[in-house]
């Protein structure tokens, strides 16, 4: 039996891998080879000797070191980012080697020279998560070296990691404030280049312990609503909840946990009703980003709980990203990463025009070509697609669905809880007549982030495209009462007035499609649909106005009739082909 028995130690498991790696290989493939051997003689190989690791396995882009102590690990990802760093400077970016490094100290089956495991499979998870350049380190690996390195570490929040059945308290570490004399008193000076939001303990006014367990409740549930979205870090519960009881500064706040940005809150009762008031306030200068008061009637305390989570959560994720775009606007270019044009791709989706389309993908691309595996860039170009056929623009309407069909999916297989992928693919399905996959993606993304308004855009267009126009209808009004205020608004109006055009009730979807096109006039699709609701109406004049609006808008919009949605059922088809007849199509 003993001889049969799996061999096991603990071990400090670092797994790295080379940033875009198949870019540079494409590029250059001999000399991005001859690089990295003159690399891993001159630096990698002397740096695990000196720190004691073994290099147990390498991939043409990456490696996985062991090391008897995690201090000598993260020693070493400490000195290999900053050594890489500086010797590629000089080179122009697109050409440079860029790591990402996870480290993670677990439990590890060895057989001969290798190990495995799930201490080695959180290990290169870890890696994935860390943006180029960067390192990440699971909880473990941060308890055992606090204190004894001179480092500032960053707190990422727990993160689910693909095939990891709990999430990993992830940390980070300030490499700027490692690279200076002294690391850890640099930090008030690097800190905030974190894109971090830390959610205080709401403070809770009165003396009923049941609403002193509703404002923590309330405050847990939005912390984990946060995360959910993935776009930028949330400090874990376990480091926000010291300040409980305190009233600080969240300057310092923003200081002592790593985060840009800190939310709020306080919760009052008073007779039958309780208010709560939150506050999303900028760490950097102490200024308000954004404010918001919620006076609910007291009934069911859990419902409410559940019901300000959501609402919360929508408000603030899309708030911090247009609060970091203004940042980025002053930003230079060298100085921005994938994340950063992310979020200004993102930002410039907010507008509904051809030009602004152009310069969202031209963000995008360069993402992809900054971080080839950031799901979040994919779900992006995925976006411009869409809205390329939305507008009526673009070469090809066929070519378009491809593309955002191929890089919807590529955005889930890099990530399977990007929401925002598969809220993407469920509209490349509709778009291309695939109603039922449509639906079921939609949900899907609902399912992963039930706070975002969005999703519940795409949601009511699956309902109603397969002929369920009530179950759109609820969908849309929770959409429009997450997020009233979104510039993308338009496109939630627009979706409810063809919902109840669907139904057959024309006086209201008349009234929703007006309200869509007073937003945003520039979408020939809300024209359209206005068309074949004045032509049901009788109202043929304005149903022509409609109609040659949209023309104007695209001239090539209703030349085969296949740029709007279908539905699933031909019925529905016919009744909104009758309607557009009536104002003077002739498909």
């Amino acid at each position: 039996m003993s001889a049969d028995r799996i061999q096991r130690r603990l071990a400090a498991i670092l797994a790295t891998d080379v940033v875009g790696y198949s870019r540079l290989m494409g590029d250059d493939e001999a000399g991005t080879l001859a690089r990295l051997k003159t690399l891993r003689a001159e630096l990698f190989d002397p740096a695990t000797e000196e720190h004691q690791g073994r290099i147990v396995k390498t991939t043409g882009d990456g490696a996985l070191v062991e090391f008897g102590s995690v201090v000598d690990a993260v020693e070493y990802a400490i000195d290999i980012q900053q050594a890489l760093a500086a010797r590629e400077a000089e080179l122009p970016e697109d050409r440079r080697i860029v790591l990402r490094i996870g480290i993670n100290l677990g439990d590890v089956i060895v057989e001969g020279d290798d190990i495995y495991g799930d201490g080695v499979n959180v290990a290169a998870r870890l890696e994935a998560l860390a943006e180029p350049g960067a390192i990440c380190l699971s909880g473990d690996v941060y308890r055992q070296v606090r204190g004894k390195l001179d480092a500032v570490f960053v707190d990422l929040g727990e993160q689910s990691v693909k095939n990891i059945t709990e999430p990993v308290h992830v940390y980070g570490i300030d490499l700027a404030a490692a690279a200076t004399p002294g690391g850890g008193a640099s930090r008030a000076d690097t800190v905030l280049q974190r894109h971090a939001v830390a959610v205080l303990p709401f403070t809770h006014f009165g003396g009923d312990p049941e609403q002193e367990y509703f404002a923590d409740g309330l405050t847990e549930d939005i912390i984990t609503a946060l995360s959910i979205w993935r776009s930028f870090p949330v400090i874990a519960r376990n480091s926000s909840f010291a300040y409980k009881g305190q009233t600080p500064d969240v300057r310092a706040v923003g200081k002592e946990l790593g985060a840009r940005y800190v939310l709020e809150g306080s919760v009052r009762r008073a007779g039958d009703r309780i208010r709560v008031t939150a506050q999303l306030i900028d760490a950097e200068t102490g200024h308000h980003v954004w404010a918001e008061r919620y006076d609910r009637d007291l009934e069911d305390i859990f419902a409410l709980q559940d019901e300000l989570t959501q609402g919360i959560a929508a408000i603030v994720a899309p708030e911090l990203e247009r609060a970091e775009h203004k940042r980025l606007i002053v930003a230079k270019p060298r100085d921005l990463g994938a994340w950063d044009y992310v979020l200004q791709g993102m930002a410039y989706l907010a507008e509904f025009s051809e030009d602004s389309n152009r310069r969202a993908r031209e963000r995008f691309e360069r993402a992809v070509e900054l971080d080839p595996d950031y799901s979040r860039a994919y779900s992006g170009l995925a976006y411009t697609y869409h809205r390329e056929i939305m507008l009526g623009i673009g070469p090809s309407r066929e070519q378009a669905l491809v593309k955002l069909q191929d890089n919807a999916r590529r955005a889930i297989r890099l990530d399977g809880a990007d929401f925002f992928g598969h809220w993407e693919l469920a509209l490349g399905y509709l778009m291309g007549g695939e109603h039922d996959l449509g639906l079921a993606e939609a949900l899907r993304s609902l399912e992963l982030n039930p706070s975002n308004a969005h999703t519940y855009n795409v949601v009511g267009l699956a309902y109603m495209l397969v002929g369920r126009a009530d179950e759109a209808i609820e969908n849309l009004e929770t959409a429009i009462r997450l997020n009233p205020h979104d510039p993308r608004l338009a496109v939630a109006v627009a979706y409810m007035g063809r919902a109840h055009f669907t139904a057959r009730r024309y006086d209201e979807a008349l009234e929703w499609m007006r309200k869509a096109v007073e937003r945003n006039a520039e979408i020939p699709d809300f024209h359209v649909v206005l068309a074949a609701t004045f032509g049901h109406l009788g109202e043929i004049e304005r149903a022509r106005d409609s109609l040659a609006a949209a023309e104007r808008l695209s001239p090539s919009y209703l030349e085969t009739g296949s740029t709007w949605y279908w539905y699933k059922d031909e019925a529905d088809n016919k009744h909104f082909r009758d309607g557009l007849r009536k104002a003077g199509w002739q498909g």
